[in-house]
């Protein structure tokens, strides 16, 4: 970057020219912002201004110096910020409010790397923003921190930081590394989820929840380790249930934790998703998730002669109703109420609690191993059927039920179930004959799981006969009249465990009191802070309950000595409303001001992992729906204040209802797929091989120590596969611009992207070509404006014309790309064509050939930033662009500024065409360059009169031939129908 000062200006040329090599810079003064020949210096800032794209490039390399030009726009894209954005007053205006466009990207944990998918999906957000802000958008495009989270606390036990200091650091230099790909984000609206400032109001929701009775404590399995004596994240625990830092078997425990009771929202959840332009799958993964079943509830009395009168009777659910005659078993939990001395039998109880024990065990680390295996344990209890008293059936405990889950227990019918039929085989348990059969074939399996007619067998009674569905109303309908059944509808969603039993996460704010129990903090009181100077160690339970100066309080009722609550928020939590934040992030009376929230929500684009497709985005849509009916946004908010008008309550009305309703919070969604990098593996042993173990040169990779060719394949970047690609490294190579190309250019976002440099220079190149393209048409300025009216395009000549037609094609594909499709690759394929196209254009003084490039520079700029301001910096400085008549420019100006290319639909129709003639359905000859939609009798002329003419439609005495019929499909074929 070159700078003007006071001892330069008294220098010679010479002097000032030999501080610069690399190109022969002349310098004017900055008074006058005088263009030379090569560049000159603009009067309202010290930026070196470029007349030729090709100054930029290194003569002797010709590669582009793409460290100074990027470091050029990100020092004028600073000066040029705008003092107020999206929101910065309120209320707004209904207009304002119209003019919103909410682009929001997941926002990242502080890790201090970023990696090659954050470079992708924060390049497209960065795209879209700028897209929708040049269609005349107000845009909101703001970041923060996902800041709380074990890896903090992790890394403060093994580096000896404190978590709030590793974390500060990392933020700073994510933000540096967020620079580099030239990501344009609301800085103004930054935030983190550790600050106290945010984390108040996490808290404040919190509370909210709990005032309204939607969160809720009880006791919950946790992983323990025995020998820190701390409880254990489910990542935590290895694929063997041994504890990551000690290695002791983890064993589970049961807690008091926190719920909330996003169960109650299950219906609507599930309802919504209708109204949501979001990927299919992700829709499906959520409904599934959520798991909807009608069903049966059925109750089996405990036999008394197995167990005390006073155990509970067993609840179970089932979808199935109709094979409630085929329960070979019952199966409970490990945690069961009735897995105690006070209900097992004598004879069992202590065996029976060792196993049940091992299998709590088993579940360590979460469900997955239980789901393998299908160990279970008889309990010696065993129950009556309800429809048949004098069945008994024996309850066994079995790892692959959660007492969690539903009641605890289901029933288990081996004849139609495979996992029963496999616990059964497992633990040698006798398995009851089928009782429902195909009502078209005849089954060979052991288990049949379909819908059929009830087998006339003893077991099935007066049901036999009849359909599955009918049979299964029938059934409940006898059950309910004892008493011992219902019709329900059932979930798979179980409630939100909101609290973890770690440091680095918000305070739960609550106060257990001896007198009064549990008291919520006061809002005065908020934001209850973490404890500062902690030792972390990981060992010795809860770091909170150490520290107890911070731990002993007073009851904010009855004043007497109390506790803090030493749990924090599951840092989902956190992420499940800081987009309502953003819009008001420095409010300090409240987490934001409804008519700002209720203005830009719903989000009309969200953008982020499709990992994220399940837990974020749902409890995301609880928190949001949960804050939207009580009052703190929406409609319903600002129907209560006087201060609102009418016509602001139909914008926030038609926002609200266009598309994402009741609360949603993504109007939106794009999902991208990961990033993929490229993997060498030794074919003789395996082992996954460094790059530099491999030479990559040629077209065929070889082992550098055996000389073998490595098995080679795209897989997840990991550190383990030496696979990962430095985001850094890339865009100091290449550049940012031509990074952020090459990285839309190679998949749809929603697939998975195979990163692979070879072909990066393909983007370099496209670039070059561009820049070189300006140059030339900077050499021969236009001397008369564009204009494209009707009147003015008769005058144009058939290159024009045709220029016009192929840029609109243009921006047709790309637009569609970056508004409807997300098929960014496409985009940029169509901007290659039209460079392409352009560069055979002859005439580069047409005004539509300049008008053209224009649109070029103006499509390419989201894509490319840097290089698309420095074009159009270069168009306006060489005169072109006034030359066109695009007078609203002026020096400091912007390409962001001005607005994006409208499409005109006319244009895109065909100026001339290819039309096939035959004869008696055989094509002849062609006409070739047709005028578009030309009148039929034209065309039978051009035919008649087409050289080929004669040998088909005249005989050989030079008579024409009877034409019987002709065939006319316009700007396409003419068939003439002729005498033999």
């Amino acid at each position: 970057m070159l700078r003007a000062s006071r001892g330069l200006w008294k220098q010679r040329p010479q002097a000032i020219s030999a501080n610069f090599t690399q190109q022969p810079f002349l310098l004017a003064r900055a008074s006058f912002g005088r263009v030379t020949d090569h560049c000159y210096l603009s009067t309202s800032s010290t930026q070196l201004i470029q007349t030729k794209f090709a100054h930029w490039i290194d003569h002797k390399t010709g590669r582009l110096d793409t460290a100074k030009l990027e470091a050029k726009w990100k020092a004028r894209w600073a000066e040029i910020k705008p003092k107020e954005s999206a929101l910065s007053k309120a209320p707004l205006s209904a207009e304002e409010i119209q003019r919103i466009f909410y682009v929001l990207v997941m926002f990242p944990y502080p890790s201090g790397v970023l990696h090659m998918g954050h470079v992708r999906v924060y390049t497209i957000s960065d795209m879209l923003a700028r897209f929708h802000r040049m269609n005349g958008k107000t845009v909101l495009h703001p970041m923060g921190w996902d800041a709380f989270g074990l890896p903090a606390e992790n890394a403060a036990i093994e580096r000896g930081i404190a978590p709030h200091e590793w974390t500060q650091r990392n933020i700073g230099i994510m933000k540096e590394q967020l620079s580099r790909i030239l990501a344009d984000f609301d800085w103004d609206r930054e935030l983190a989820t550790c600050d106290p400032e945010y984390y108040k109001w996490t808290q404040h929701t919190f509370l909210q929840l709990f005032k309204h009775n939607k969160v809720y404590r009880k006791e919950a399995v946790v992983n323990w380790d025995p020998i820190d004596q701390t409880v254990l994240a489910n990542e935590q625990v290895d694929k063997d249930g041994r504890s990551w830092r000690s290695g002791a078997i983890v064993e589970q425990r049961k807690l008091k934790q926190w719920f909330a009771r996003i169960t109650d929202y299950a219906q609507e959840l599930l309802d919504d998703l209708e109204t949501l332009d979001w990927p299919e799958h992700v829709k499906s993964m959520q409904a599934n998730w959520i798991g909807r079943s009608e069903g049966a509830e059925f109750v089996f009395k405990l036999d008394t002669s197995t167990t005390t009168s006073k155990a509970s009777p067993i609840t179970v659910f089932t979808s199935r109703p109709d094979t409630l005659f085929g329960v070979s078993y019952l199966a409970i939990a490990p945690d069961h109420p009735l897995v105690s001395t006070d209900f097992l039998p004598s004879s069992h109880a202590s065996h029976v609690l060792d196993r049940a024990q091992e299998l709590l065990n088993n579940l360590s680390g979460g469900s997955d191993r239980a789901q393998k295996t299908k160990m279970g344990v008889f309990t010696g209890i065993y129950a009556n059927h309800p429809l048949d008293p004098e069945r008994k059936i024996p309850v066994y405990i079995a790892d692959y039920v959660l007492s969690s889950y539903g009641t605890g227990a289901v029933m288990g019918v081996p004849a139609h179930d495979m996992r029963d039929y496999e616990f059964c085989q497992e633990n040698a348990v006798p398995v009851h004959r089928p009782v429902v059969e195909s009502e078209t074939a005849e089954s060979t399996s052991p288990v049949f799981v379909g819908l059929g007619k009830l087998r006339k067998i003893p077991e099935n009674g007066e049901f036999g006969g009849i359909s599955s569905k009918k049979a299964g109303l029938a059934i409940v309908s006898a059950a309910a009249a004892k008493g011992l059944g219902k019709r329900v509808v059932n979930y798979r969603l179980r409630d939100w465990l909101l609290s973890r039993q770690r440091y680095w996460g918000a305070p739960v704010p609550v106060i257990h009191c001896s007198d009064c129990g549990t008291v919520p903090v006061p809002e005065s009181d908020l934001p209850v802070e973490l404890p500062k100077n902690i030792v972390l160690s990981g060992c010795g339970g809860s770091p909170l309950a150490q520290a107890t100066d911070w731990l002993n309080c007073k009851c904010p009722q009855c004043h007497g000595p109390a506790k803090r609550d030493t749990d924090t928020l599951d840092t989902f939590v956190d992420s499940s409303w800081y987009f309502l934040r953003y819009t008001d992030p420095r409010n300090t009376s409240c987490p934001f001001d409804a008519s700002r929230a209720s203005a830009a929500m719903p989000v009309d684009l969200y953008i982020g992992g499709v990992e994220h497709a399940i837990l974020h985005l749902l409890y995301s849509r609880f928190i949001s729906k949960f804050l939207w009916k009580t009052g703190a946004y929406g409609l319903n908010a600002l129907n209560q204040r006087s201060d609102i008008a009418k016509e602001v309550r139909v914008a926030i009305s038609q926002r609200e209802n266009g598309g994402a309703r009741n609360g949603e919070p993504f109007k939106r969604l794009l999902t991208q797929g990961m990033v993929h990098g490229l993997t060498y593996k030794d074919p003789a042993s395996g082992r996954f091989l460094k790059p530099e173990e491999v030479d990559a040169r040629g077209s065929s990779p070889r082992i550098i120590q055996t000389g073998e060719t490595p098995h080679m394949s795209f897989e997840k970047m990991s550190k383990s596969k030496y696979n990962g690609v430095d985001p850094g490294d890339t865009v100091s190579k290449y550049g940012a611009d031509a990074t952020r190309l090459h990285m839309l250019y190679l998949a749809p976002p929603q697939d998975v992207l195979e990163w692979d440099t070879v072909s990066i220079v393909g983007m370099q190149r496209w670039i070059n070509r561009v820049g070189r393209l300006v140059d030339t048409a900077c050499k021969s300025v236009s001397s008369e404006p564009f204009a494209c009216s009707a009147d003015d395009q008769k005058k144009w000549n058939k290159e024009a014309k045709e220029t016009y037609r192929q840029t609109h094609i243009a921006i047709q594909r790309v637009t569609e790309s970056l508004e409807t499709t997300f098929a960014f690759n496409t985009a940029i394929a169509a901007l290659i064509e039209l460079t392409n196209y352009l560069s055979a254009v002859k005439d580069h003084k047409h005004p539509v050939f300049g008008w053209s490039l224009m649109c070029l520079v103006k499509m390419l700029s989201p894509m490319a930033p840097s290089i698309g301001e420095e074009l159009w910096e270069i168009l306006r400085n060489c005169g072109y662009l006034r030359g066109l008549g695009y007078n609203h420019v002026s020096e400091g100006d912007s390409v962001f500024k001005h607005k994006w290319p409208v499409l005109d639909q006319k244009a895109l129709q065909k100026l001339s065409t290819t039309i096939v003639v035959q004869i008696n359905g055989k094509v002849r000859f062609k006409l070739e360059d047709v005028e578009a939609d030309l009148e039929e009798n034209a065309v039978l002329q051009l035919a008649k009169s087409h050289s080929q003419a004669s040998k088909w439609l005249f005989d050989s005495q030079s008579q024409p031939k009877l034409i019987l019929k002709v065939i006319h499909v316009p700007n396409k074929l003419v068939n003439f129908i002729v005498s033999k």
